[in-house]
């Protein structure tokens, strides 16, 4: 395409397009945020303030499996959510085993490249009447990318104005800080070949050092994208982690002195401010909560962490807390170990998988040496205590600690993340997978306790749980069994554990759908159904009341409808596993199980949470 020599015109016009349509994206996606915030905290404060309410109906009385249920045009408010909860969460687009977006996703990710596509060629027309002029589009874009670089930046933070204002963790926000990186990447791509094409000097100017600057920027912008790609992330996060720092670093110095010239550099420079911040924030709590490192107080060397190697794939750390550390159910928190890691600060984020509360205390498990961790079960109280799978690199270096039960030196920075208040639900379903059961198990905990105090209308919990072999109940027995005779009559509690090893199988398809906490190497050498037949459930267990045990696979799909053909008034369901385990009850909750039908027929009004494996 040929292009329009700037007139007086053109410039006076680019001028100031190229300010006013940067800060319109800027207005609308603030506008979004804060419909979003809205939305969010008044579901925070009505899931907070919402009580067991009994309203009188005039219509016809239906009985369903027991519970007494009534048909309800006032319902429909309720109904409404509930569709919207399908459509935008549980309807996905699955693509391959392991990547699920769900639609709430897509529509941002559209809607978003089309607010960008438009500010880029709206008004491209030059003073001469030439449409889509290149000169136009081509720098606009590269200013619209520009502007976006602090809110990729913030998004990547832990501590960051965006989950502030909306309520979201920054876990939930991690899609759309890569989403808006990758739209940007391809906008500035679109601008350097524009360039190119449109300026015939470019060749003459590449010794400048404003175009230098771009052209490294974009090289390491390149690089920085290639590493993001999930299998990269996964199979070599180390890497991944090194190259993300450096990468990011580059393309904000050289993105800043390349747009200085055109007076765009404004829209960079906060990146900076927002990286420094959540560093400042994250320094702080490295220094509060591990100060004993730092010489501010006698006795270095209390947050050193026992290892113990509970599986081929699974290792578990301990670590006394501080007293002024406190987390609330599902929050992890990030380790650091220096003698572990590659890099010396290098953060792996772990689910916390103990409870901060004296729920289960008792004189001997508190007067148990915390770096003893032989014994059946490690105590889920009055301690830091993380479920780590086995993958490579780093994990792998701590397997081989694990192996001989060393320390090893940790730096905790944390909580992070939400904890969901099931308070007023009146069911909870929790189910997990392997490893997973680091999230749902404090969170089953929380349940009970609240109930004991009065703070909870929950009237029944379902604790399904998928595991390889039945040794790995070892992990929680003990604090399965506390909590289940601590729950008060009013609370009945459905304990289902599914050992899915077989004593003459493991099929590849188990490998793939099931939660895989070790890898296939690891089983050659450690088949798990060695294990299941060497390791039987103790009496203690097995005679608690709601335990069931079953050989096999978790049917979820028969499991939950199973438990919203029984419940009435709210339910909740927390998953924390593989994609799969994620899948199966995504699918469960569709249509026509939570759909209008059922909600103005009294069924339960479903609200999911989903924390899947995968790496940030």
């Amino acid at each position: 395409m040929s292009s329009s020599p700037f007139s007086d015109a053109d410039m006076a016009s680019l001028v100031e397009d190229n300010t006013q349509y940067p800060q319109q994206v800027w207005y609308t996606i603030a506008a979004f945020l804060f419909v979003v915030g809205c939305f969010q905290w008044g579901l925070f404060l009505h899931s907070k303030f919402a009580r067991r309410a009994c309203h009188k109906y005039d219509e016809e009385t239906v009985i369903t499996n027991g519970v007494h249920r009534k048909f309800s045009l006032r319902r429909i408010p309720l109904a409404v959510i509930n569709v919207y909860r399908i459509v935008a969460f549980r309807w996905t687009l699955e693509i391959g085993q392991s990547y699920t977006l769900n639609m709430a996703e897509v529509f941002v990710t559209v809607a978003y490249i089309v607010l960008l596509l438009i500010y880029a060629f709206i008004n491209t027309t030059s003073a001469e009447g030439q449409k889509l002029d290149i000169n136009f589009w081509s720098n606009r874009i590269a200013m619209l990318a520009a502007s976006q670089l602090p809110i990729v930046t913030a998004l990547g933070t832990k501590n960051n104005i965006v989950s502030l204002a909306t309520g979201i963790s920054y876990d939930k926000l991690n899609y759309t800080h890569r989403m808006i990186a990758r739209t940007c990447f391809m906008l500035l791509w679109v601008h350097g070949a524009g360039q190119i094409v449109s300026y015939p000097n470019f060749q003459e100017t590449l010794s400048q050092p404003w175009l230098r600057a771009g052209i490294t920027a974009m090289i390491a912008f390149s690089i920085l994208i290639l590493v993001s790609l999930r299998p990269v992330r996964s199979n070599i996060y180390e890497v991944f982690f090194c190259v993300h720092i450096l990468s990011v670093l580059v393309v904000l110095v050289g993105g800043y002195y390349h747009a200085k010239g055109a007076y765009g550099s404004y829209w960079i420079w906060p990146s900076f401010v927002f990286w420094a911040f959540d560093r400042f924030i994250r320094a702080i709590r490295l220094v509060v909560f591990n100060h004993s490192y730092f010489g501010f107080k006698s006795g270095t060397g209390t947050m050193d962490a026992a290892t113990e190697l509970l599986s081929e794939g699974v290792i578990r750390l301990r670590l006394c807390r501080p007293p002024h550390f406190h987390w609330s159910p599902g929050q992890s928190a990030y380790l650091i170990m220096p003698s572990v890691s590659t890099l010396p600060f290098e953060a792996h984020p772990f689910t916390i998988a103990s409870f901060d509360s004296s729920l289960l205390s008792t004189a001997s498990a508190e007067d148990r040496p915390s770096r003893d961790v032989t014994g059946p079960s490690a105590p889920f109280w009055k301690e830091l205590v993380f479920l780590v799978n086995v993958r490579g690199g780093f994990t792998k270096k701590l397997k081989e600690i694990a192996a001989r039960k060393e320390t090893v030196k940790v730096f905790v920075d944390g909580p992070y993340g939400p904890s969901p208040d099931l308070s007023s639900y009146d069911t909870s379903v929790l189910v997990a997978g392997g490893s997973g059961v680091s999230y749902t198990l404090p969170v089953f905990l929380n349940i009970i306790e609240r109930v004991r105090k009065g703070k909870s209308s929950c009237t029944r919990v379902v604790f399904i749980w998928a595991i390889r072999g039945a040794e790995y109940v070892q992990w929680i027995e003990e604090a399965l069994i506390k909590a289940v005779r601590l729950a008060p009559p009013s609370l009945t509690v459905s304990i289902r554990i599914f050992i899915t090893a077989s004593s003459t199988t493991q099929s590849k398809s188990f490998r793939e759908d099931d939660d895989s906490i070790s890898s296939s190497t690891e089983k050659k050498r450690n088949p798990g159904h060695m294990t299941a037949r060497k390791y039987s459930l103790s009496l203690s267990f097995m005679s608690l009341r709601g335990v069931r045990t079953e050989n096999g696979r978790p049917d979820l799909d028969a499991l939950l409808k199973e438990e919203v053909s029984v419940t009435s008034g709210r339910m909740s369901v927390s998953v924390c596993g593989s994609q799969a385990i994620a899948r199966a009850v995504r699918h469960a909750l569709r249509f026509p199980v939570s759909g209008p039908s059922s909600i103005l027929s009294g069924g339960p009004s479903i609200t999911l949470h989903v924390e899947s494996f995968g790496y940030a």
